[in-house]
């Protein structure tokens, strides 16, 4: 029984943990929306899709992936701020690479509500979205 109570602990805790990490990763008028998650034939790797939703005007924080990242606009227009580079403003059917650990912002910047599909290529693992980064000097 006490056996029981201790895994049933352990559980809780880890989803506790689990669901921390999802809030910390959602921003007042961002909403992201898991599509996809699947294991590539490289070890270690996997490949996420998630629809990220922006109202107008919202910005997603600085943040970096533990891997790389294809941010393709599927409605509005995105400005993208990666560290070391010029801003640069995207409209639907536009796509940017972003390399592994870049340090990165979104932002919002048409007339109404913006969408990006996000195609992560991560190690597993690890949290997909680390927060709290310097803005990137632009």
């Amino acid at each position: 029984m006490k056996k029981t109570g201790i895994i049933v602990a352990a559980v809780l805790i880890a989803g506790s943990g689990l669901t921390l990490h999802v809030a910390q990763s959602q921003q007042p008028g961002v909403k992201r929306t898991d599509l996809l998650r699947h294991d590539l034939d490289v070890s270690g790797r996997e490949v996420i899709q998630v629809r990220v939703d922006f109202a107008r005007g919202v910005a997603f924080p600085p943040h970096s992936h533990p891997g790389e990242e294809i941010a393709y606009v599927i409605e509005g227009l995105l400005e993208y701020r990666v560290e070391g580079k010029p801003p640069v403003t995207l409209k639907p059917g536009e796509a940017l690479f972003l390399p592994a650990g870049a340090i990165h912002a979104a932002r919002n910047v048409g007339s109404g509500n913006a969408a990006e599909l996000a195609t992560y290529i991560v190690e597993k693992g690890k949290p997909l979205v680390v927060l709290g980064l310097v803005a990137p000097g632009n």
